[in-house]
C-alpha cells in the first residue's frame, strides 16, 4: 500500500511538477532575445512573451507592458523580424495577414 502511495506522488510530481518543456523548447535565439528585453525594454510589469501558432509557424509576442510603449514586437521562431502589433495604427497585420483573426495562443513563455 505504502509503494502505491508513494509511486502515485512520485507520478503526480513528474506530471505536475515544474513546467520544463516549455521552457526547453524556446529556440536559443528567442532567450537570448528576452534576456535583452528583460533588461532594456519591457516595464516593470504587465510585460511578457507569448507564443502562438500563425501561418503554421510558432511566432513570440514580446508585448513591452504598458509603461508607454504601446507595440507588440512579433518576432519568428529563428528571430526574425514580422512586425509589430498595436502601436499608435494600432495595426493587426503581420504578414498581410489579420494576426488576431489567424493565430492560436500556445504558451506564455515569459511575464513579469
Amino acid at each position: 500500500m505504502k509503494k502505491a502511495l508513494l509511486f502515485s506522488l512520485l507520478v503526480s510530481f513528474i506530471l505536475l511538477g515544474c513546467n520544463k518543456e516549455n521552457e526547453a523548447s524556446v529556440p536559443t535565439c528567442i532567450q537570448e532575445r528576452l534576456q535583452t528585453f528583460d533588461s532594456n525594454e519591457a516595464c516593470s510589469n504587465g510585460a511578457s512573451v507569448v507564443r502562438h501558432i500563425f501561418q503554421g509557424n510558432p511566432v513570440y509576442l514580446f508585448d513591452p507592458g504598458s509603461c508607454g510603449i504601446d507595440s507588440t514586437e512579433v518576432r519568428s521562431e529563428d528571430c526574425g523580424m514580422l512586425g509589430y502589433l498595436g502601436g499608435v495604427l494600432n495595426n493587426s497585420e503581420i504578414n498581410g495577414t489579420d494576426f488576431y483573426l489567424s493565430s492560436t495562443y500556445d504558451a506564455i513563455v515569459w511575464s513579469n
